[in-house]
């Protein structure tokens, strides 16, 4: 009985290496799970709802506080958006190799506090904000511009902290040891991005609306609270989550592989992958990691654990080291696949808000609709498919594909690239008919506000959203699970890069476009967007995607998944499948 006993006693920790801020090994009853993850969630309602309560009405207040033209105001726009979104690689090294995800995630959210304080102020005291105007209006100062900036380049800097980790630490409350919180990790993402459209939602309606018709004051002072209470309810949550012990630098680990096969890149690998070098299985069991088999993929590097000579540890590398850096270098080509998707949806806060902004925006007599928020659509059809899709999409497609997330992640990304192929050509085609109003009242002129309702702009921002239901998720959830077990934080990294690079390529193609056709006497985005051929531009993207969707096709085609775990959960949910299937039949 005493030996039963301490028997359960040793099963209710954490396996998988999780430990307490002070390295001591958690029970699973006392930490983690769902009960610690709420904190994280709720956090994030609160903080993305500061951060698209400056993002999502940014290229307004850049036009029409600051004077910005449109390709200025929509290159800083994502030139911002994108620093935001790259950062994060430097934060999740950070946080593998020295302080770990929650002191990192800790001291980023101070920093981060204080850009939005910063930033308050800007559009708060006079001498930091210009006067207000319309027309023939004064550019900003020099120290305008300086703290305005100043506050947005802080948040993007610590968001590199934020962004990585506090995702990765809310799927590190769920042990891939047990049988049952593994299956509920399958869920966690979806219910992650739900989290994430919530508060999203609140910025694009009830924040937008406060500061076109209120004050950009209020408008900003709110977000900033709103993220002074997710940093408190995420610090009222510390006693209940689980802690995973920083594993040393990704990458250094590594390039030491790299070099190791390249030193040795005459050394023959031998017919038996037992011969190469590789650590017991005590030793990863202890540190709650998983030892990977070799496998024939990238079969280069396998001469990195090939055991040439004694004496040499600097070229001597474990099998599960080299299967590790594998893993990384077969997702550098997904990663190029999502560059584009993420320009596509940078549109959504710049081009298709301007697109807003020239139309009629009246509901009733005495009330507008801020354009910036149709983005809520985007968030609202991303809720819906979100929660149809864990609810209906998985159970239907599980019982025919045996695959516990219903399809393949891969197959989810897909889905969302065409789906934003479709939204592009859609836009496409509804600034076409915009430009053939707004010119047939001879508005190109005279960039005055066309005659058509706001919401013909609805079946781009709703379609989106539906896009974004699929590849957005399914872009996190892949990276994320695909990373080794000792890199997660910089395989989440790894999908916020996508966005970091997609917003600088939009910058980039904007100014590219806009330089090239107006050279040729026409430009394609001009200030006045009744002039332009926005049309096209829509279009070039369509095309851009289209071949993009090519690529993806191809590489999603050869890409093989990192095989740890993935077949006995294949064989676990068959079983619990067929179980019950039983249950049913029986009653």
């Amino acid at each position: 009985m005493a030996e039963s006993g301490e028997g359960n006693g040793a099963d209710q920790y954490a396996k998988d290496g999780s430990v307490d801020l002070r390295g001591n090994p958690v029970l699973r009853s006392r930490r983690g799970g769902w009960t610690a993850c709420s904190f994280v969630v709720v956090y994030e309602v609160f903080e993305r709802m500061a951060y698209y309560g400056i993002s999502s009405n940014l290229v307004i207040y850049l036009t029409n506080r600051l004077h910005e033209g449109t390709v200025e105001a929509s290159n800083n726009v994502t030139n911002w958006v994108g620093t935001v979104f790259l950062t994060p690689v430097i934060g999740a090294y950070i946080a593998d190799a020295f302080l770990g995800r929650y002191w990192t995630f800790l001291i980023a959210s101070a920093v981060y506090l204080s850009g939005m304080c910063l930033l308050t102020l800007a559009v708060s005291i006079s001498p930091l904000k210009p006067a207000y105007c319309k027309e023939n209006c004064e550019p900003a100062s020099t120290l305008q511009l300086a703290v305005f900036f100043g506050g947005l380049y802080i948040i993007a800097i610590a968001n590199g902290g934020t962004k990585p980790n506090i995702s990765t630490i809310g799927a590190d409350q769920f042990d891939e040891f047990d049988s049952k919180e593994r299956m509920q990790k399958l869920s966690f993402f979806n219910w992650w991005m739900f989290s994430i459209f919530t508060g999203t939602l609140f910025a694009h309606t009830f924040l937008v609306y406060i500061q076109d018709n209120v004050g950009w004051t209020l408008g900003y002072a709110i977000p900033t609270l709103g993220l002074l209470i997710s940093i408190v309810i995420f610090l009222v949550g510390t006693p209940y989550y689980r802690h995973k012990v920083p594993q040393g630098s990704p990458f250094t680990r590594m390039t030491r592989v790299l070099v190791a096969a390249i030193r040795k890149w005459k050394v023959p690998l031998p017919n038996d992958p037992k011969e190469l070098y590789e650590l017991d299985l005590d030793v990863y069991a202890k540190k709650g990691k998983f030892r990977v088999d070799s496998t024939n993929s990238l079969r280069f590097l396998n001469k990195a654990a090939v055991k040439d000579s004694p004496g040499t540890p600097s070229t001597l590398c474990p099998v599960t080291q080299v299967e590790e850096t594998k893993q990384i270098l077969r997702l550098l080509p997904i990663l190029l696949a999502m560059f584009i998707p993420c320009t596509v949806i940078a549109q959504t806060n710049t081009l298709f808000v301007k697109q807003g902004t020239t139309l009629n925006r009246h509901i009733g007599p005495h009330f507008q609709i801020p354009p910036a928020s149709l983005g809520a659509f985007v968030t609202i059809s991303m809720l819906a498919c979100v929660i149809l899709y864990d609810r209906f999409f998985v159970k239907v497609m599980r019982a025919w594909t045996k695959n516990p997330r219903g399809i393949t992640l891969l197959k989810r990304m897909g889905v969302g690239l065409v789906l934003q192929i479709m939204t592009m050509s859609i836009a496409s085609l509804t600034e076409r008919r915009r430009l053939r109003i707004a010119r047939s009242h001879g508005l190109d002129k005279t960039a005055g506000q066309v005659p058509a309702t706001i919401f013909m702009l609805l079946p781009q921002f709703v379609l989106m959203g539906l896009a974004d239901a699929f590849m957005v998720v399914g872009n996190i959830e892949f990276f994320y699970d695909q990373a080794p077990e000792s890199m997660k934080s910089l395989g989440t990294s790894c999908s916020l890069t996508t966005y970091g690079v997609g917003n600088f390529l939009s910058s980039f193609l904007l100014k590219l476009v806009a330089k090239i056709t107006s050279s040729r006497g026409k430009g394609w985005i001009l200030n006045n967007l009744n002039a332009s051929h926005l049309d096209y531009y829509y279009a070039f993207l369509t095309l851009l995607s289209v071949l993009n969707f090519i690529y993806f096709l191809y590489v999603s085609n050869v890409y093989s998944y990192k095989s740890e775990l993935r077949v006995s959960m294949d064989e676990e949910w068959e079983e619990k499948v067929a179980v019950d299937d039983q249950k049913a039949a029986n009653g």
